[in-house]
């Protein structure tokens, strides 16, 4: 199991399309023999069913129909919304003049006025719903269009967006100056990027995606997605499973690399989560003068041992059977950090790279992808925004991308490893193009220590020798529900403690 090689009921229902893709499974469709007002009356009906559950009945709905195949979306939703027994009013660009194709047909099925876009100052409604652009625009809202969308963002009613939010992009999720900010979005067949990462995952609310009747298997295989909603079903079958007769070395023995006294916590919180997620064995590596201090705190799980140097970290290696390595939670900056660093870096076990181990890296003369490219085993990169800036933000390719998933698999490939890239909307890429786009967490996660436990979950599954892609996507996963479980409150202590009940629920599913 690898990043190409995911569970094939994964692949199809999590996969992300871009607006380009989404396109050819419209195409797909039609070549298929389904017709493209129909496609279009079954999202229009889609579009319908959210607005009424929103108004009730007998109340007023106002829709706000753009020039292309969105504003028939609209349309059709204004007929069954009408013939519902709902007070519609329809708005658009300029009246009913301008459409073609199959949005010129759901306007004649509509059949009722069409007021302008200036009118809408003075439009009643309990529910608005956008159906001015979608996934794909490319370029800022200005005039009227600017002006339609502050409307609805003070309405103070529910907005109910089509296919996507008005000034918001499906490919990336980013919106330059004003955007709709919905209170739900119904969307079609697949997901698209634009609608889990930030800001494009506030700004949409609640996602609703209808079935318009697109033949998902012909689709997709034309398509050929390689983006992902992070889900037990993307990696469930990479998951380590241990038979009844299996051991501490067989379920892996992780190396945490730490560095003086004053950052013991940091590396005990990784070894933690690393022996929690199921890794047999965990061993802390610190400087001389910090190993007693490492062996008062507990608990007695964890083991220390002392590494001054790269010498002594290379001797500990070859004489102990280390599964994975995770180096940089307080690991501290200087010649030792550095040395430590390459060494991991030369060494052939599979190594999780995060915090001071991200800055030293940033900070080498060679430059951190040059370092890790002749890497023969797998690598995991952990790095938050300011972190991935320093790492890779002076390369063109990526400094250039508005799309933080566009973003994070350019750095696996420049850098063949796989990218953790942190945030509320974390986004995890392989250095082979494939790549997922996480949706559990809190802000409770906002809390000192819970990236150094992060990085041990994901040392503790490569230790057991679970694929660096799935790795990332599962520790991912699961800490941020976690976070999401536990709430308000939670310190990063709190974190590793909480993986045992939530493997239950994975393992068992």
């Amino acid at each position: 199991m690898n990043e190409t090689g995911m569970d094939t009921v994964g692949r199809a229902e999590l996969a992300l399309l871009t607006t380009q893709q989404m396109a050819m499974a419209d195409r797909v469709a039609i070549a298929a023999g389904t017709p493209g007002i129909e496609l279009m009356e079954r999202a229009g009906r889609a579009v319908a069913d959210a607005a009424f559950r929103r108004a009730g009945a007998g109340s007023a709905v106002t829709l706000l129909c753009g020039p292309g195949n969105n504003g028939g979306d609209g349309f059709v939703a204004a007929r069954l919304l009408r013939e519902r027994g709902l007070r519609v009013c329809v708005v658009t660009p300029g009246g009913a003049e301008g459409f073609r194709g199959d949005a010129a047909i759901a306007l004649q099925r509509w059949g009722g006025p069409a007021e302008p876009l200036s009118a809408l100052g003075s439009a009643q409604g309990d529910v608005f719903v956008d159906a001015l652009f979608g996934a794909g625009l490319v370029r800022p809202l200005s005039g009227a269009f600017a002006e339609a969308a502050a409307f609805l963002n003070n309405t103070g009613r529910p907005v109910i967006a089509v296919d996507m939010p008005s000034g918001v992009s499906g490919d990336t999720g980013q919106g330059e100056g004003v955007a709709v900010r919905a209170s739900e979005t119904v969307t079609f067949f697949r997901l698209k990027p634009g609608h889990l990462l930030q800001p494009g995952r506030s700004l949409c609310g609640p996602v609703t995606v209808a079935d318009i009747g697109i033949p998902a298997g012909v689709a997709l295989e034309a398509v050929g997605p390689t983006a992902f909603r992070n889900d037990p079903a993307l990696w469930r079958s990479a998951w380590p499973r241990h038979e009844v007769d299996t051991h501490k070395f067989r379920r892996g023995a992780v190396a945490v690399l730490a560095g003086g006294i004053a950052g013991v916590g940091a590396p005990r919180l990784g070894a933690r989560a690393a022996l929690r997620i199921g890794a047999g064995l965990a061993t802390i590596l610190c400087e001389p003068a910090a190993l007693p201090v490492h062996a008062a705190r507990g608990p007695d799980a964890l083991m220390q041992r002392a590494v001054s140097d790269r010498r002594a970290l290379e001797a500990f290696l070859e004489s102990h059977r280390i599964s994975a390595m995770l180096a940089g939670p307080a690991l501290g900056l200087g010649r030792r950090s550095e040395d430590l660093v390459r060494t991991v870096i030369r060494s052939d076990r599979p190594a999780v790279l995060d915090a001071d181990a991200l800055t030293v890296l940033a900070g080498s003369a060679e430059g951190g992808a040059c370092l890790l490219r002749g890497r023969s085993t797998e690598t995991v990169l952990t790095p938050h925004e300011g972190e991935f800036q320093r790492l890779f933000g002076k390369e063109p390719a990526i400094a250039g991308e508005p799309s933080k998933l566009a973003r994070a698999r350019k750095a696996a490939a420049l850098s063949g490893a796989v990218v953790v890239y942190k945030g509320p909307d974390t986004v995890i890429a392989g250095p082979g193009g494939c790549a997922a786009i996480n949706t559990t967490g809190s802000a409770a996660l906002a809390t000192a220590g819970a990236g150094d436990v992060l990085a041990g979950l994901i040392a503790g599954l490569l230790a057991q020798g679970m694929p660096a892609f799935e790795a990332g996507c599962a520790a991912a996963w699961l800490h941020g529900l976690a976070g999401e479980r536990l709430g308000a409150g939670l310190i990063a202590d709190d974190l590793p403690e909480a993986v045992p009940l939530l493997l239950r629920g994975i393992l068992t599913a």
